[in-house]
Protein backbone atom coordinates (compact mmCIF):
# COMPACT_ATOMS: atom_id res chain seq x y z
CA UNK A 1 0.00 0.00 0.00
CA UNK A 2 1.57 3.46 -1.03
CA UNK A 3 0.41 6.66 -1.64
CA UNK A 4 0.81 8.47 -5.26
CA UNK A 5 0.39 12.04 -3.72
CA UNK A 6 1.52 12.51 -0.85
CA UNK A 7 -0.21 13.57 1.97
CA UNK A 8 0.03 17.15 3.95
CA UNK A 9 -0.99 15.22 6.88
CA UNK A 10 2.54 13.14 6.59
CA UNK A 11 4.12 16.40 5.80
CA UNK A 12 3.10 18.01 9.26
CA UNK A 13 4.18 15.01 11.14
CA UNK A 14 7.92 14.84 9.52
CA UNK A 15 7.81 18.98 9.57
CA UNK A 16 12.31 18.53 9.69
CA UNK A 17 12.25 16.60 6.01
CA UNK A 18 11.84 17.90 2.87
CA UNK A 19 8.95 17.24 1.12
CA UNK A 20 8.78 20.29 -1.02
CA UNK A 21 10.90 22.92 -2.99
CA UNK A 22 8.07 25.50 -3.81
CA UNK A 23 5.77 26.08 -7.01
CA UNK A 24 8.55 26.84 -8.96
CA UNK A 25 6.69 28.32 -12.31
CA UNK A 26 6.63 25.25 -15.13
CA UNK A 27 9.62 23.25 -12.81
CA UNK A 28 9.67 19.77 -12.12
CA UNK A 29 12.10 18.40 -9.84
CA UNK A 30 13.02 14.51 -11.03
CA UNK A 31 14.84 12.32 -8.64
CA UNK A 32 16.10 8.65 -9.48
CA UNK A 33 16.48 6.39 -6.65
CA UNK A 34 18.86 3.49 -5.90
CA UNK A 35 21.28 3.84 -8.83
CA UNK A 36 23.57 3.55 -10.20
CA UNK A 37 23.49 0.47 -11.99
CA UNK A 38 24.56 -0.70 -15.70
CA UNK A 39 21.38 -0.61 -18.33
CA UNK A 40 19.31 1.72 -16.68
CA UNK A 41 21.40 4.57 -15.09
CA UNK A 42 22.83 5.17 -18.86
CA UNK A 43 19.10 4.78 -20.11
CA UNK A 44 17.65 7.67 -17.66
CA UNK A 45 20.83 9.29 -18.83
CA UNK A 46 20.18 8.93 -22.75
CA UNK A 47 16.53 10.14 -22.45
CA UNK A 48 17.03 13.19 -19.92
CA UNK A 49 20.27 14.70 -22.34
CA UNK A 50 17.67 14.54 -25.24
CA UNK A 51 15.38 17.09 -23.33
CA UNK A 52 17.87 19.06 -21.50
CA UNK A 53 17.17 17.59 -18.34
CA UNK A 54 18.51 18.12 -15.14
CA UNK A 55 17.97 15.37 -12.34
CA UNK A 56 18.95 13.99 -8.80
CA UNK A 57 20.35 10.68 -8.29
CA UNK A 58 19.69 9.24 -4.84
CA UNK A 59 22.65 6.20 -4.85
CA UNK A 60 23.06 3.42 -2.59
CA UNK A 61 26.89 3.25 -1.79
CA UNK A 62 27.45 0.03 -2.76
CA UNK A 63 25.78 0.10 -6.09
CA UNK A 64 28.92 3.27 -6.36
CA UNK A 65 31.31 0.70 -5.10
CA UNK A 66 30.21 -1.70 -7.96
CA UNK A 67 29.74 1.20 -10.94
CA UNK A 68 32.28 4.14 -10.44
CA UNK A 69 31.96 4.78 -13.91
CA UNK A 70 28.26 5.26 -14.41
CA UNK A 71 28.63 7.28 -10.66
CA UNK A 72 31.23 9.66 -12.60
CA UNK A 73 28.89 10.10 -15.78
CA UNK A 74 25.78 10.97 -13.51
CA UNK A 75 27.80 14.21 -11.99
CA UNK A 76 29.53 14.55 -15.68
CA UNK A 77 26.11 15.06 -16.86
CA UNK A 78 25.43 18.21 -14.73
CA UNK A 79 23.28 15.95 -12.26
CA UNK A 80 22.88 16.53 -8.64
CA UNK A 81 23.90 13.41 -6.69
CA UNK A 82 22.37 12.48 -2.55
CA UNK A 83 23.30 9.91 -0.45
CA UNK A 84 20.84 6.67 0.05
CA UNK A 85 22.85 4.60 2.57
CA UNK A 86 25.68 2.32 1.26
CA UNK A 87 23.02 -1.03 1.94
CA UNK A 88 19.34 0.70 1.13
CA UNK A 89 19.08 0.34 4.96
CA UNK A 90 14.71 0.65 5.99
CA UNK A 91 15.32 2.57 8.91
CA UNK A 92 11.95 1.37 10.53
CA UNK A 93 14.02 -1.76 11.07
CA UNK A 94 17.49 -0.49 11.97
CA UNK A 95 18.60 0.24 15.08
CA UNK A 96 20.57 3.98 15.10
CA UNK A 97 24.10 3.67 15.28
CA UNK A 98 23.63 0.91 12.62
CA UNK A 99 21.77 3.42 10.51
CA UNK A 100 24.50 5.82 11.15
CA UNK A 101 27.49 4.11 10.32
CA UNK A 102 25.65 3.06 7.05
CA UNK A 103 25.09 6.41 6.54
CA UNK A 104 28.85 7.33 6.63
CA UNK A 105 29.96 4.93 4.72
CA UNK A 106 28.07 5.91 1.76
CA UNK A 107 28.74 9.46 2.77
CA UNK A 108 32.88 8.84 1.91
CA UNK A 109 31.87 8.54 -1.57
CA UNK A 110 29.10 10.90 -2.35
CA UNK A 111 29.68 13.72 -0.10
CA UNK A 112 26.88 16.08 -0.96
CA UNK A 113 24.35 17.22 1.95
CA UNK A 114 21.13 15.92 0.29
CA UNK A 115 19.88 12.70 1.53
CA UNK A 116 16.88 10.42 0.89
CA UNK A 117 15.51 7.49 2.93
CA UNK A 118 15.26 4.16 1.77
CA UNK A 119 11.39 3.19 1.73
CA UNK A 120 10.71 6.70 3.16
CA UNK A 121 10.75 5.39 6.43
CA UNK A 122 13.16 6.95 9.08
CA UNK A 123 12.88 7.35 12.86
CA UNK A 124 13.07 10.56 14.36
CA UNK A 125 15.94 9.49 16.91
CA UNK A 126 17.23 8.49 13.24
CA UNK A 127 17.32 12.34 11.87
CA UNK A 128 18.35 13.91 15.01
CA UNK A 129 21.59 11.68 14.72
CA UNK A 130 21.49 12.23 11.13
CA UNK A 131 21.48 16.14 11.48
CA UNK A 132 23.56 16.07 14.53
CA UNK A 133 26.92 14.19 11.96
CA UNK A 134 26.51 16.39 9.36
CA UNK A 135 24.50 19.50 10.46
CA UNK A 136 24.27 21.04 6.69
CA UNK A 137 21.71 18.03 5.58
CA UNK A 138 18.96 17.79 4.07
CA UNK A 139 16.29 15.00 4.06
CA UNK A 140 14.49 14.93 0.46
CA UNK A 141 11.39 13.14 0.36
CA UNK A 142 8.79 13.79 -2.44
CA UNK A 143 5.76 15.03 -3.54
CA UNK A 144 4.77 12.24 -6.49
CA UNK A 145 5.64 8.32 -6.21
CA UNK A 146 5.59 6.94 -9.53
CA UNK A 147 5.04 3.73 -8.57
CA UNK A 148 7.44 1.80 -11.28
CA UNK A 149 8.85 -0.36 -7.92
CA UNK A 150 4.93 -2.20 -8.34
CA UNK A 151 5.19 -5.26 -9.62
CA UNK A 152 1.81 -5.54 -10.14
CA UNK A 153 1.12 -2.06 -11.73
CA UNK A 154 1.13 -1.51 -15.59
CA UNK A 155 3.34 0.41 -17.13
CA UNK A 156 0.79 2.86 -18.49
CA UNK A 157 -1.08 3.34 -14.48
CA UNK A 158 2.73 3.90 -14.02
CA UNK A 159 2.08 6.86 -16.52
CA UNK A 160 -0.94 8.12 -15.52
CA UNK A 161 0.46 7.91 -12.09
CA UNK A 162 2.96 11.51 -13.08
CA UNK A 163 1.21 12.87 -15.60
CA UNK A 164 -2.50 12.98 -13.56
CA UNK A 165 -0.53 13.62 -9.95
CA UNK A 166 2.16 16.34 -10.82
CA UNK A 167 1.90 19.73 -10.66
CA UNK A 168 4.61 23.12 -11.31
CA UNK A 169 7.42 22.29 -8.59
CA UNK A 170 6.85 18.81 -7.47
CA UNK A 171 9.25 16.39 -6.67
CA UNK A 172 8.94 12.84 -8.65
CA UNK A 173 9.87 9.82 -7.73
CA UNK A 174 11.75 7.19 -9.95
CA UNK A 175 13.90 4.52 -9.58
CA UNK A 176 16.90 3.66 -11.73
CA UNK A 177 17.12 -0.15 -10.52
CA UNK A 178 16.11 -3.73 -12.55
CA UNK A 179 13.24 -4.05 -10.39
CA UNK A 180 11.45 -0.89 -11.79
CA UNK A 181 13.21 -1.11 -15.79
CA UNK A 182 10.33 -2.65 -17.22
CA UNK A 183 7.66 0.45 -16.37
CA UNK A 184 10.68 3.14 -16.63
CA UNK A 185 11.88 2.28 -19.41
CA UNK A 186 8.09 3.07 -20.96
CA UNK A 187 7.18 6.16 -18.66
CA UNK A 188 10.14 7.91 -18.46
CA UNK A 189 10.19 9.29 -22.25
CA UNK A 190 6.39 9.25 -22.36
CA UNK A 191 6.24 11.53 -18.84
CA UNK A 192 9.51 13.62 -20.64
CA UNK A 193 7.80 14.70 -23.55
CA UNK A 194 4.07 14.83 -22.74
CA UNK A 195 6.12 17.78 -19.94
CA UNK A 196 8.11 19.64 -22.84
CA UNK A 197 5.12 19.89 -24.60
CA UNK A 198 3.33 21.62 -21.48
CA UNK A 199 6.28 23.83 -21.71
CA UNK A 200 7.84 22.39 -18.09
CA UNK A 201 11.72 22.30 -17.64
CA UNK A 202 13.37 20.22 -15.26
CA UNK A 203 15.81 20.85 -12.51
CA UNK A 204 18.18 19.04 -9.82
CA UNK A 205 17.43 19.79 -6.65
CA UNK A 206 19.81 22.20 -5.18
CA UNK A 207 18.99 23.00 -1.79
Amino acid sequence: MYLVKTPWLLKKLYPQLTWDIGKADRCIYLTFDDGPIPIVTPFVLNILKQYNAKATFFCIGDNIRKHPDIFEQVKADGHTVGNHTYNHLKGWKTDDKTYLDNFLQADELIGGNLFRPPYGRIKKSQVKLLKEAKPDIKLIMWNVLSGDFDADLWPESCLDNVIKNTVPGDMVLFHDSLKAFDKLEFVLPEAMEYWSKKGYEFKAITV
